[in-house]
């Protein structure tokens, strides 16, 4: 029961993350809260821990990353709506980038980890026998 209340939870704090990213996204610029590192670099880091956090909620890291960078691009585009933005194809691409980066990242653990179960039993086995 404790692992299926910490998946939602997880599962929750990646909707969160996602609808803070559309917020930020959209308001205006002088609400914008910036870290001090140049724009291209916030847009990665964002879209990393993003897709990590909402990997760790469901293992299914390439679709994941399917449905993020869509957002990104989503998003941006959306930006050509507001007042005081305009939309660019390398602030899509970067957060795209994080997308992809964590993705993959994700999915090798996850690779490394069966190994690494898989030879444990098989030891075990051998073992047994």
């Amino acid at each position: 029961m404790a692992a299926f209340s910490e998946s939602r939870g997880v599962c929750l704090c990646g909707v969160v993350a996602v609808v803070a990213i559309a917020v930020a996204s959209l308001i205006p610029t002088q609400w914008e809260l910036r870290t001090g590192l140049h724009w291209l670099i916030e847009h990665f880091a964002v879209y990393f821990a993003v897709t990590a956090i909402i990997c760790i909620a469901w293992p299914r890291p390439f679709l994941v990353a399917t449905w993020l960078m869509a957002l990104a691009g989503l998003l941006e585009a959306l930006q050509g709506l507001t007042l005081d933005r305009t939309p660019d194809l390398p602030t899509a691409m970067m957060g795209a980038a994080g997308v992809v980066s964590a993705a993959v990242l994700v999915w090798l653990i996850m690779r490394v980890s069966k190994v690494a179960l898989y030879r444990t039993y098989a030891n075990q086995m051998r073992e047994r026998a």
